[in-house]
């Protein structure tokens, strides 16, 4: 998991060929223009969901994992309040591994919370579990999927 702000998006660049274009795209769109809903950078290889969501506090937000896609989650509006844990710690699944939707949900209880207020991004690859929509109150984020 990564933790930062948008505008020190340079030094984590060269950690996949595909982050440079999202991260450009994140620095150059008016994020806040974006209507909710998909919509493709790199057809399904990068692509951004744009999605408002009421916090469902500590308890209410479940850890969720990737196999085949990296998440940049970046608050525009609200701060979301996101749980970690690492998947390798992860022992409670809720189901087999979704591989239509990319995604396994556990009933495990996160490590650690970081909020993510607008400005900041979170990256997270398939061994990095998170819980997004931990805090209170309305939140408006895009979710950029790099596909590995």
């Amino acid at each position: 998991m990564i933790l930062d702000r948008i505008d020190n998006t340079q030094r984590y660049a060269p950690l996949h060929p595909r982050f440079g274009p999202a991260f450009a795209f994140l620095r150059e769109t008016d994020l806040t223009a974006l209507a909710d809903g998909r919509h493709a950078i790199d057809d399904d290889r990068i692509f951004v969901v744009v999605a408002r969501g009421e916090g469902r506090g500590r308890d209410g937000a479940v850890l969720e994992a990737h196999g085949r896609y990296i998440d940049i989650q970046l608050a525009i509006e609200g701060t979301d309040e996101i749980g970690y844990k690492p998947t390798a710690a992860c022992t409670d699944p809720q189901g087999p591994f979704d591989q239509d939707r990319d995604v396994v949900l556990y009933n495990d209880a996160p490590e650690a919370w970081a909020p993510l207020v607008p400005g900041m991004l979170a990256i997270y690859f398939p061994e990095d579990a998170h819980a997004p929509l931990g805090g209170a109150g309305p939140v408006r984020k895009v979710v950029v999927k790099i596909l590995l």
